[in-house]
């Protein structure tokens, strides 16, 4: 798929729409005492939207480096399912720091072989869509900002999910995470070669959510203490 093509402003637009509706409908339902009816329906229509595509992918077009869900987004998905069901503390920070920073480039600046109207395509745009549209319904609609203690954990399960995907890679001779190379265009190339760009990635990252945890705590007027 051509970045900013048809293809690429065609989810661009509705991304945009959808972020004005979730923003919307999060201040109406910030006044309810736990997870809504809209919330949970949301929490369901993830895995409805993006679990089959895989499936159908694992099985009729599987390639190794690229089929497995072990890109960040693949485990987004479920902590936005998690959150939009539970509103806990913990996987709503993961779907706010990894929703707002990691999938939001592959919105911006897709890595994606296939168009439309490829599996791979829909699946792609459900999954990143989806991820980013719950990260801000629950924070910025719902105000569940989180605390420092959800940035920690947030922290420490991503520099998990690094060790885990690098060492896979090394076994595997794959690129899960664009640990091992960058992908073609995209914010990777303003960083330096491999493997610092790696490094790097990882401290602007955590400064950047550092910063998202001190702006909503002190911008969006917190339901937690």
């Amino acid at each position: 798929m051509p970045q900013y093509g048809i293809t690429h402003l065609m989810p661009l637009a509705v991304f945009a729409v959808g972020l004005v509706v979730v923003v919307v409908l999060g201040r109406r339902h910030a006044s309810y005492d736990g997870p809504t009816r809209f919330s949970r329906t949301c929490a369901l229509l993830i895995p409805i939207a993006t679990v089959p595509l895989q499936v159908i992918d694992l099985v009729f077009n599987f390639e190794l480096g690229v089929t497995l869900p072990l890109h960040l987004c693949d485990l987004a998905w479920i902590a936005a399912t998690w959150a939009l069901w539970t509103h806990r503390p913990f996987p709503v920070a993961l779907t706010f720091f990894w929703g707002l920073t990691l999938t939001i480039q592959g919105i911006v600046t897709p890595s994606l072989n296939e168009d439309l109207p490829h599996p791979r395509y829909f699946a792609f745009w459900a999954l990143h869509l989806l991820i980013v549209w719950a990260a801000v319904y629950l924070v910025v609609g719902l105000r569940l900002v989180p605390r420092w203690r959800d940035y920690r954990a947030a922290v420490a399960t991503t520099l998990l999910w690094v060790v885990v995907a690098y060492v896979f890679n090394l076994v595997a001779d794959t690129n899960y995470g664009y640990l091992m190379r960058k992908p073609g265009r995209s914010l990777l190339d303003l960083l330096g070669p491999w493997p610092w760009y790696v490094v790097e990635e990882i401290a602007i990252v955590l400064a950047v959510w550092a910063l998202m945890t001190a702006a909503a705590r002190r911008w969006l007027p917190s339901r937690r203490p």
